[in-house]
């Protein structure tokens, strides 16, 4: 192959994934360049080198999302999961378990690749997206670059003028990020749960900030107007959204299948890796039916590889290829280096005249910043709860500066995360702190009804923010370069190491942008 070329532009027409699909590179089954998952890493690794002119082909293990059920809908809302929710499960698995301790959160459902999966280790759980899109798919949109400081602390040799003038903006802008107007953010039922939380927040003297969002608010207007179909406002987010947010099959994704260089297979999974005599990489995938059997083992090659199955995909992958020795000078450090971000929900009881609103958008719009805190930073998303009846329940997504690490292992061929309860703990003594001072400052107290029995208060036994596994600059160069094999490439959560203090998806997104920029500049093939 010859050498990689620039990108000749690194804008891009919004174009839907449906006429997107005529522009599509034929089905092949070797491609010049292979990126295994399409989460952010992997639809910025897929756009790039398909404006290049390189020929890539992208391995998702979900499905498309495109094709709408029984009910005229692509997703199911979250207060009426159907098999469109859970990665093939019979029961939905939500964060929050239980309502005034009765189980009437989850429901049983028909097994199916949903676009939802909860990946359980001892200690922790992970939720992660699955379909193209990945995790864009099913978060909150919750578009935060992080502190310039904690960047720097966290990528001491990454340069932030770099990121914060180039990178940071470039991801921000194919995203679709945007912000709510404030003035109807004020006055629109949809928020008064977020507003009380700010009211008594300030009472406790912390500050609160507006965070931008990749779901798109003149159409969350127009939903409140009744002049648009109801996404944000209906009660869709963790299973998915019709309407609305700008997820990666509207952006990233479309705009690489808009090339015509870029081919992806769906419902295949990477499951190990090797390198051929001649240096070339050989994928193997499975590809599975709607039931999740396995009807067809495959084998890839290519010539660039980028990984991208998230923390827990791509590391998985190579600590599978060098405990068997396909890969066997895979850096030490492969593994190590995890965290869940400091995750903790909560939940706290409002006084009667404190009413949080029947009426509640999924979409979060606000934090609880108290991250310059040096002795107990964090930061606090305002969370909804929308049940369609009142409920005087404040829900909080806490991101502590928990610095606990663990690493994974995969010595019998399963991934295991040595993560214990007592490293959780961390995390929830911090999001204790925080809110004791604003249950104080309001004579509020917490709910204990939440998360299951034995009335827990804390829930910090699962994350939505995996990060770590292939750390950038241990595990890789500075540039997500896998130590001791050229030509293969990281390019998701797995850089992170555990922790980046806001939710990641625009950190993991700009710093793939970094890596592709430099990649089609240096690298060449034999």
């Amino acid at each position: 192959m010859a050498a990689l070329q620039t990108a000749a532009a690194l804008g891009f027409t919004r174009i839907d994934l449906q006429s997107a699909r005529a522009q599509e590179a034929p089905a092949a089954d070797n491609a010049p360049a292979m990126v295994v998952g399409s989460g952010y890493g992997g639809a910025v690794a897929a756009l790039r080198l398909g404006q290049a002119g390189i020929r890539t082909l992208v391995l998702e293990m979900g499905r498309l999302w495109n094709t709408p059920g029984k009910d005229g809908k692509v997703f199911c809302s979250t207060a009426a999961p159907d098999e469109r929710s859970m990665w093939f499960r019979t029961r939905t698995e939500a964060p929050l378990a239980t309502f005034l301790w009765l189980d009437v959160v989850n429901k049983d459902i028909t097994r199916y690749p949903g676009p939802l999966d909860r990946v359980r280790f001892d200690h922790m759980s992970v939720y992660v997206g699955r379909g193209v899109g990945g995790g864009s798919l099913v978060n909150g949109g919750m578009a935060v670059t992080p502190p310039r400081a904690y960047f720097t602390e966290q990528f001491p040799t990454v340069d932030a003028d770099e990121m914060y003038g180039t990178y940071f903006p470039r991801a921000r802008s194919m995203l679709g990020v945007n912000t709510i107007d404030p003035s109807w953010f004020e006055s629109t039922p949809w928020y008064r749960f977020t507003r009380i939380s700010r009211k008594h927040a300030a009472n406790a003297g912390l500050r609160t900030t507006f965070v931008p969002s990749v779901y798109d608010f003149e159409h969350m207007r127009r939903e409140a107007a009744g002049t648009a179909p109801k996404s944000a406002l209906a009660g869709e987010v963790i299973y998915g959204n019709n309407h609305g947010k700008r997820s990666l099959d509207k952006t990233y994704l479309a705009a690489a299948l808009g090339t015509g260089n870029v081919t992806v297979h769906t419902l295949e999974r990477a499951t190990a890796v090797s390198r051929a005599p001649d240096g070339t990489y050989v994928v193997t995938a499975e590809r599975i039916d709607p039931s999740g059997a396995v009807v067809e083992r495959k084998e890839y090659a290519c010539t660039h590889l980028f990984l991208a199955g998230g923390s827990l995909g791509t590391t998985e992958l190579l600590l599978r290829a060098r405990e068997s020795g396909a890969l066997p000078d895979l850096d030490a450090s492969v593994g190590a280096g995890w965290g869940p971000n400091g995750n903790v929900m909560l939940g706290r009881a409002n006084h009667l005249w404190d009413t949080v609103g029947e009426d509640q958008s999924t979409m979060p719009v606000m934090g609880i910043d108290d991250w310059a805190n040096t002795a107990n930073p964090v930061f606090a998303e305002i969370a909804p709860l929308p049940t369609g009846l009142e409920h005087w329940v404040s829900l909080y997504l806490a991101i502590t500066r928990n610095r606990e690490r663990a690493s994974f292992s995969c010595a019998d061929g399963s991934l295991k995360l040595g993560w214990s309860a007592s490293q959780s703990s961390v995390s929830a003594g911090m999001a204790k702190k925080l809110f004791d001072r604003i249950n104080a400052a309001n004579a509020t107290i917490y709910r204990y009804d939440l998360f299951g029995s034995g009335n827990r208060v804390f829930a910090d036994d699962f994350t939505y923010h995996p990060l770590g596994g292939c750390v950038l600059g241990k595990a890789t160069d500075g540039y997500g370069r896998v130590k001791g094999y050229r030509r293969m490439y990281v390019t998701d959560g797995s850089l992170v190491p555990g922790s980046i203090g806001v939710n990641p998806f625009v950190t993991i997104t700009a710093l793939a942008e970094r890596t592709m920029a430099r990649v089609l500049v240096e690298d060449t093939a034999p």
